[in-house]
């Protein structure tokens, strides 16, 4: 038996658990949802301004954050945790609010998670195959195969650039270093 507590509710329950990061992580997912809003990206990209077109572009800028994340030195990994923790959180508090009942919110979570892990995945995958499979990637999920996925594959690119320059403060203590979607 490992001692611990098994009644404790961050035992039972590790989404309570409380974080000493919390208002850290708060900060970092807003940065990263003030970044997805940004009107350029639907009003220039062709995102669908719509609640999937702002799921696909915030999934696309926290992927790359966590992608980031989890390849600088710690506390990196840890943060990508808490930060991934929290998105799911927030996803689930945003069904809630929406009205989704609380019997479908755990069917509607898995999809959410299923698919924001796949593009991540996808994304991490095609920025390592270069410009082209990016584009492919992202006219697919981001733009449902409408025309546009040249031009947001530069401004991913880009970010992830930024991101991979970054260091560990502009995580920690923001802001985040998104490039501004209009230079591209």
């Amino acid at each position: 038996m490992s001692g611990r507590n098994l009644d404790a509710p961050d035992v039972m329950f590790p989404f309570y658990r409380k974080s000493a990061n919390r208002a850290m992580i708060e900060r970092l997912h807003g940065d990263i949802v003030a970044a997805a809003r940004n009107p350029v990206l639907f009003t220039d990209y062709g995102i669908d301004d719509s609640l999937d077109g702002r799921f696909e572009a915030f999934t696309l800028l926290a992927a790359l954050v966590l992608r980031r994340l989890n390849a600088i030195e710690a506390p990196g990994p840890d943060m990508a945790q808490d930060l991934a923790d929290a998105v799911f959180r927030h996803f689930d508090a945003g069904l809630r609010e929406s009205g989704v009942g609380d019997a479908s919110v755990p069917k509607r979570m898995k999809t959410f998670t299923e698919s924001f892990q796949g593009r991540a995945v996808a994304y991490d995958q095609a920025l390592r195959s270069g410009h082209e499979a990016l584009a492919v990637a992202l006219t697919r999920n981001v733009l449902s195969n409408r025309p546009g996925g040249d031009r947001l594959a530069r401004y991913a690119e880009a970010a992830a650039a930024a991101l991979e320059r970054a260091q560990i403060q502009a995580f920690t203590s923001g802001p985040v270093p998104f490039p501004d979607p209009a230079a591209f």
